[in-house]
């Protein structure tokens, strides 16, 4: 019940966020988070030696992600990790350990998966580019797994190190 609730008023907040700094009519506009793990991907892409920039679409709700000037990818709401973030912390929640260690294990989780998702669209943006005809193997499977793979990591080290255990009443 704990996850469903949490999920819920997670999802309905970003929701209500996102109708209300996306616009998606003759101009498009993505949202703020969107568009900062965007410029985290450029910086972090020139850290690695790659010339990774992004601008607003102006056909689409989205955003182009370009290497050395050629159009790659586009990033979308759904790309950016929120969502991702936002069922990791629901987990947590449904699971409950203290206050203080739900807290803080929410934010640090929420870093690293969004610091993961930030590599995994300059690894992708990379991939894509070298290998375009594994479009649908690059992006449907193996980078969902990834991120997906990390979430569940997160999970099983929040189950079995912080949780708190339930009482077996005699």
């Amino acid at each position: 019940m704990r996850f469903i609730l949490s999920y819920a008023i997670l999802y309905f907040a970003y929701s209500f966020y996102l109708k209300r700094t996306q616009q998606n009519t003759t101009i498009f506009t993505c949202s703020p988070i969107t568009n900062t793990v965007a410029k985290h991907t450029e910086t972090m892409a020139s850290l690695l030696g790659y010339n990774i920039i992004t601008n607003q679409n102006t056909n689409e709700l989205s955003l182009n992600i370009l290497i050395d000037n050629k159009p790659v990818l586009r990033l979308i709401e759904g790309c950016n990790g929120v969502s991702v973030i936002i069922l990791f912390i629901a987990f947590i929640i449904a699971f409950k350990g203290t206050t203080k260690a739900t807290i803080l294990y929410a934010l640090a989780g929420s870093l690293l998966i969004y610091l993961f998702n930030v590599f995994r669209i300059i690894i992708l943006t990379v991939a894509m580019l070298k290998y375009p005809n594994q479009q649908e193997l690059l992006h449907q499977i193996v980078f969902p797994l990834f991120i997906y793979g990390i979430v569940f990591l997160l999970w099983v080290i929040w189950v079995n190190r912080f949780a708190l255990k339930p009482t077996k009443n005699v």
